[in-house]
């Protein structure tokens, strides 16, 4: 099973005081670049993997989806969602991505936003989300960046002249890291680039766009806490769709 981090009531009071979560995808600075990724939604059968608080859930409803289905290891983010959403149409359960049970061909669209960098067994996940999807549907995700993963628990230094700088010692060595995020003992697997990339053709996915998001100048201007993420990535924002017929 994957860590349950989220309902470590430490973290999840850090997590729920996020500006992303008070204001939802809005808060997101991501958002509308991953947002320009995405396919018409309008009539699609959509599952949202790590859905959180549902923001995104609630999204595809009012952008015309047919169905949503939230998934999420955490009962305390599940019960926000659902203390927070009114709407048949959008369904939450509670699900391990470690050892998801997806009906087959039973979604056009999957979407996970900063999950699956928590996922030990990304090529199995993805495996699962091939056999759940229907042919010619779309994968579109966020992740943190692997620069950003690699050094775990050290994270940013400080030189002599009080500069910041992000070590990127061990990038080529894969596997989980541990961090202080929002709570002690956070573990984040971290893969290289073409690790992640090569997963997704593995599994028999086409890439459709890839972005290493940073802030625009724009986004620093309205934000300046953001100014630091211009040294490098934050986030993979990653499009990919199989194919239409048969392989």
């Amino acid at each position: 099973m994957a860590q349950n981090i989220y309902d470590d009531p430490e973290f999840f009071a850090g997590y729920s005081r996020l500006r992303r979560s008070v204001e939802g995808l809005e808060g997101a600075p991501e958002w509308p670049a991953l947002r320009a990724m995405l396919p018409p939604v309008r009539g699609l059968r959509v599952v949202d993997l790590g859905c959180g608080f549902g923001w995104f859930c609630r999204w595809a409803r009012e952008a015309g989806a047919a169905a949503v289905l939230g998934l999420d290891l955490s009962a305390a983010m599940l019960a926000r969602a659902r203390a927070t959403t009114a709407d048949p149409a959008i369904t939450y359960r509670r699900a391990d991505l470690e050892d998801l049970d997806l009906q087959e061909a039973g979604f056009d669209l999957a979407y996970s936003a900063l999950a699956l960098h928590y996922i030990e067994d990304l090529p199995g996940l993805l495996a699962r989300l091939r056999r759940a999807l229907v042919p010619g549907g779309w994968l579109v995700a966020s992740l943190e960046h692997p620069i950003l993963t690699a050094p775990g628990r050290a994270g940013w230094s400080v030189d002599a002249e009080g500069r910041r700088t992000w070590p990127l010692d061990g990038y080529a060595r894969e596997g989980p890291r541990v961090t202080d995020w929002l709570a002690p003992g956070v573990v984040k697997q971290h893969r290289m680039l073409g690790t992640t990339l090569n997963a997704l053709l593995g599994a028999g996915f086409a890439l459709t766009r890839i972005e290493e998001w940073a802030p625009t100048e724009a986004q620093v201007a309205e934000r300046p806490e953001l100014a630091p993420e211009c040294e490098r990535p934050m986030f993979l924002l990653l499009a990919a769709r199989l194919p239409t017929g048969p392989a």
